[in-house]
């Protein structure tokens, strides 16, 4: 099936008693045990809310299946699926490498768990080639990687990375919230674990929080033991709301990458803008790679951009929007502004972070589904 209709169909639930096929929501914390073992369909058993629910097993079987995994598993939070694949994975001697670039929390958990449970932590420059190459000569254990960079919007090679990380026998985990599995399945290139915020896209409208691990039988058996250890499982009335979300998912994409690359255009021929970073702009460094790797000739609904003036003149724009809401997240139906430097990006040092290009005049724009033209006007009169 197509990603429009896998996004729809892919729970395979069916009530056949009413026939109802809408995945209910199970808010029940004990499930009934008469001496025997009661068992999902992935040979866990079914006996409390913490370690398996039927809501929660409906939508991780339709974020599988759109990833092109043999199996997910989704928490309550981005932060807890992250946390459950570095703990399933990481060991006392290991190493693992990172771009300096990466969500600031995201860093700090990795820094942090570094220094208790005693594994090295290589940071590397976000790009392709300086990824790879530190890969070859540091040999690490593990690579966690974003497909693409929040908030400059580095695109990277997930293909030729992952051909690398087989060679040398590392492992890749890859963040693809920012992408999608609209647009990139990072599983069939190499990589064994993908994590998402399903705050962001996956659920898409800004009301629920929300996180995923996809991967394959051998590994999710190793993370699901430290959801059921940390009691991070997604409650079921948020797998029930990401479900409803989930069926729009590739409509979305489309709609607000659409509009973000008109936005782009219309920001790069802006008086008051230094630099646009989006990658679906011919004049971005990432523009081949993205459409290499990308599926679909779409480059996702977020948009960067340094304003002339530096920080007064940029939290000026962030004050006088009015359609757009001033706010840290992104993937939602209402365009969010974000201030890197004090959200995303507040643990990168700042010495990396001026030489990244995440400077006191950047903003970061997540479009969302309103008019282009509402959105165009809104942002004029903000920078005027």
């Amino acid at each position: 099936m197509g990603k429009a209709t896998e996004a729809i169909h892919g729970h395979e639930f069916r009530d056949e008693v009413s026939g109802a096929f809408i995945p209910p929501i199970y808010l029940t914390a004990i499930f009934e045990q008469r001496g025997e073992t009661r068992l999902t369909d992935r040979g866990t058993e079914l006996k409390y809310s913490r370690e398996e629910n039927p809501t929660v097993r409906a939508l991780e079987k339709v974020i599988a299946k759109l990833e092109g995994g043999s199996d997910a598993l989704a928490f309550n939070s981005g932060m807890a699926a992250i946390s459950a694949v570095i703990l399933g994975l990481v060991k006392r001697d290991y190493k693992i490498l990172v771009p300096i670039e990466s969500y600031g929390t995201s860093l700090e958990l990795i820094q942090s768990l570094g220094e208790k449970i005693g594994f090295k932590i290589k940071l590397s420059w976000p790009e392709t080639e300086a990824i790879i190459a530190d890969i070859v000569s540091e040999k690490p254990d593990i690579v966690f990687i974003e497909s693409m960079t929040n908030p400059t919007l580095r695109v990277l090679d997930v293909s030729e990375i992952c051909k690398v990380c087989l060679e040398e026998a590392c492992w890749v985990i890859v963040d693809n919230t920012f992408t999608t599995p609209i647009l990139l399945n990072p599983l069939k290139y190499g990589s064994i674990a993908i994590v998402h915020s399903t705050t962001k896209y996956i659920a898409g409208h800004n009301d629920v929080v929300g996180g995923a691990i996809v991967s394959n039988e051998s590994y999710i058996k190793y993370f699901w033991d430290w959801r059921r250890m940390l009691g991070s499982i997604m409650q079921p009335f948020e797998a029930y709301l990401t479900i409803r979300g989930l069926k729009t998912l590739n409509i979305r994409v489309e709609r607000s990458s659409t509009t973000a690359k008109v936005i782009a255009e219309y920001l790069s021929d802006h008086s008051r803008v230094e630099d646009v970073y989006y990658p679906g702009l011919n004049s971005s460094p990432y523009n081949i790679i993205a459409k290499r790797i990308f599926q679909k000739d779409l480059y996702g609904g977020v948009v960067s951009f340094k304003v002339k003036g530096g920080r007064d003149e940029a939290l000026k724009v962030l004050r006088k929007v009015k359609i757009i809401k001033p706010s840290p997240s992104l993937g939602g139906p209402e365009s969010l502004l974000t201030y890197p430097v004090i959200s995303a990006s507040r643990y990168i040092p700042e010495d990396a972070r001026r030489k990244l290009g995440i400077t006191d005049n950047l903003l970061r724009l997540s479009v969302g589904l309103e008019d282009s033209e509402d959105l165009i006007e809104d942002l004029s009169q903000a920078l005027e």
